[in-house]
């Protein structure tokens, strides 16, 4: 059963309009499965057309794991590398019942909206429907300062890969669940960041919905879709 806890942030002075923090924890994520790995690589295709049936937070913590969860208590190492081991990502999550973003130390999601923004998330991302049907949206979003103090010129290209790994962990976990999922990077960065209360200091990168497949739909592996690059919001 997964743990619904409330706390509320410690402030020197109360605050009575500051609402709870909703925090969910997640299921101990799993690290076996039945699908080999080479089997995975051959079923992973990009799908854009899902059913409406809703992610449980067992399967949803699965796939946060998969791009950011810690593998190493130790370390702190995760499942995806980061330049320097320095991990400036955050992994935000749409679904029917707000927004989450994950904490992979806790290995939990900390609630920051109940309102399903899912409709206004694929209007920032030029009105892509499978945005909205995806019963999971997961947006991977970076920090290119964290990384700057140690690699100057390099960091955005760093953040940038490190993306790339962790999208791929995502779609991989995917199927492995018997979803599927989508990336895309067709979007305009500054509504999404208005629509996912993403802050300035953080640059969206992709967003991957994730789903029960409505049909076997193979897409072309173009992830930037044939927009303009003005379109995009860079």
């Amino acid at each position: 059963m997964v743990l619904f806890v409330l706390s509320t942030i410690c402030l020197a002075k109360y605050n009575p309009r500051r609402q709870p923090v909703k925090i969910v924890q997640l299921p101990q994520p799993l690290s076996t499965g039945e699908i080999s790995f080479e089997r995975i690589l051959a079923k992973r295709r990009s799908v854009r057309s899902f059913t409406s049936q809703p992610l449980d937070f067992m399967q949803i913590g699965q796939l946060a794991w998969a791009g950011q969860g810690i593998t190493d208590e130790q370390t702190g190492f995760r499942t995806a590398p980061s330049a320097g081991a320095i991990y400036p990502i955050e992994l935000y999550i749409a679904t029917e019942n707000g927004v989450f973003v994950y904490k992979p130390k806790a290995h939990s999601l900390q609630q920051i909206s109940d309102q399903d923004i899912r409709d206004r998330l694929a209007a920032a991302a030029l009105d892509q429907q499978a945005v909205a049907q995806a019963a999971c949206d997961i947006i991977i979003a970076g920090s290119v300062k964290k990384l700057a103090a140690k690699y100057g010129g390099r960091a955005k290209r760093f953040m940038l890969l490190e993306s790339g790994h962790i999208a791929q962990n995502i779609q991989l976990q995917a199927v492995s669940l018997g979803l599927g999922s989508v990336p895309i990077g067709a979007f305009d960065i500054s509504s999404v960041r208005k629509v996912c209360q993403i802050p300035m200091s953080l640059e969206p990168v992709y967003i991957i919905p994730v789903g029960y497949p409505a049909a076997v739909t193979i897409e072309p592996e173009n992830i930037i879709e044939k927009q303009s690059v003005e379109r995009l919001g860079r």
